[in-house]
């Protein structure tokens, strides 16, 4: 499939000298580490599948198909790389340090080779060289709010302009080899949420909770079924939206949602599901997540969750590192590992996995459908109030994620919970 697409300009420098983008206007003065940042960043490339070129140079392992990676100011990129690692490339890229025609093709080769990037030595100095995250994003009750706020209240109007028709802001599941699907995303979406459902044992009568209500598709979906839906969200931006949808939809008889953290949860229900809502929680929290699941959990209960997931080692590795998508798109934010999730349930639950499905090519297949129609749309983007320095970031965070799931970096499954009866 192919199709024109707007891409984000690269700003002048004037355009990023802005009170709102501090850290982007302003390139760090650390010129021993941008020079140690440079001589890494050669080697590395030397051996991706793509080329860098800069004003007098070009170098990099790739040939005449592969991605290009134009550096527009060098000196800025390594300074800002040097100063503050990938942080500082994301902040390269909002600021138009660097550009390239094919943003996902780019990133892909550095997904994949991520690991071997960087010398083993400086592995070891991670945590000496990068900082940590800041103890204000700690995904308390608190702290949970405002990092929900920071992402998801952005604007309702903002998500309907890439998002389908459902809302729906997490991986669909299409009929077909994502990448040739006649699906619309719409109905990939209502698929996902079908078999998460089944998963559950979602039907008449159930008594589900949903943690994480998005803007309400999944409960509109299993209320249809003949289910009756407590949902919970802290975002009061999505609560609104999902609340009108309940309404138009004459299901506010068996849909309740509620304003609230999920550790305030009370009752008894016999499903619960939850849709990429783990990433938000925080590996110091996970233990209270899945204690909080099992507790309201009837014996004999079922849980649906779908998670987006890294392996163990880059879990265990950055669990404390300050990252670009953490500062920029996510604070507080944590992926979890297949051997993360089973550590939490072992030591705080009675629940096992029974079940768990991969999916994660349709999540890439997603992702680019999300990324073609947020750049076509640039200019009702900018009438929201949100400028360049934004859009260009929200595009490499599109592409970053898309990436990641087309190179295996990253994962997405749906795990089946099971409770034993009593």
């Amino acid at each position: 499939m192919t199709a024109t697409r707007r891409a984000p300009a690269a700003p002048a420098p004037t355009h990023v000298a802005d009170q709102r983008w501090p850290d982007i206007a302003t390139v760090p003065r650390k010129p021993v580490r941008a020079v140690i940042a440079k001589r890494i960043f050669r080697h590395a490339v030397r051996r991706l599948p793509l080329r860098v070129v800069e004003p007098t140079d070009w170098y990099g392992g790739g040939t005449g198909t592969d991605p290009v990676m134009r550096l527009v100011r060098p000196d800025a990129f390594f300074a800002r790389l040097g100063d503050s690692g990938t942080i500082g490339f994301g902040e390269a890229y909002m600021a138009g340090d660097w550009t390239t025609d094919d943003l996902t093709g780019a990133l892909s080769a550095f997904a994949a080779n991520m690991r071997d990037m960087v010398p083993p030595i400086l592995h070891k100095l991670r945590n000496a060289v990068l900082s940590r995250q800041p103890g204000s994003h700690d995904n308390t009750i608190e702290g949970a709010r405002e990092n929900i706020h920071q992402h998801y209240d952005l604007s309702n109007v903002l998500f309907k302009l890439f998002l389908d028709e459902t809302m729906t802001y997490s991986a669909a599941l299409f009929s077909d080899d994502p990448a040739r699907s006649p699906d619309s995303l719409a109905d990939a979406q209502r698929r996902k949420i079908d078999r998460l459902l089944d998963c559950a044992g979602v039907g008449p009568g159930t008594r589900l909770l949903e943690i994480g209500t998005g803007w309400g598709e999944l409960a509109l979906r299993a209320a249809a079924r003949g289910a009756l839906v407590t949902t919970l969200t802290i975002s009061t931006e999505q609560a609104a939206l999902a609340e009108d949808r309940i309404r138009a939809a004459g299901l506010t008889d068996q849909v309740t949602v509620l304003l609230q953290d999920y550790r305030r949860v009370r009752g008894r229900y016999d499903a619960v599901v939850s849709v990429e809502m783990i990433e938000a929680v925080g590996a110091n929290h996970w233990d209270e997540y899945f204690a909080t699941i099992d507790r309201v959990l009837v014996p004999g209960g079922r849980v649906g969750l779908q998670a987006i997931l890294q392996d163990d080692y880059t879990v265990l590795a950055t669990k404390d590192t300050y990252t670009w998508i953490r500062k920029y798109i996510f604070p507080g934010g944590q992926l979890a590992s297949v051997e993360a999730i089973g550590r939490a349930l072992s030591a705080q639950t009675s629940l096992t996995v029974s079940d768990r499905y991969s999916f994660n090519q349709h999540y890439a297949e997603t992702l680019r459908r999300w990324r073609l129609r947020f750049e076509e749309r640039a200019d009702e983007v900018e009438a929201l109030g949100f400028d360049e320095t934004f859009r260009r970031m929200w595009s490499l965070y599109l592409a970053y994620s898309e990436a990641g799931f087309r190179t295996g970096y990253l994962d997405v499954q749906q795990m089946t919970l099971t409770k034993a009866p009593a």
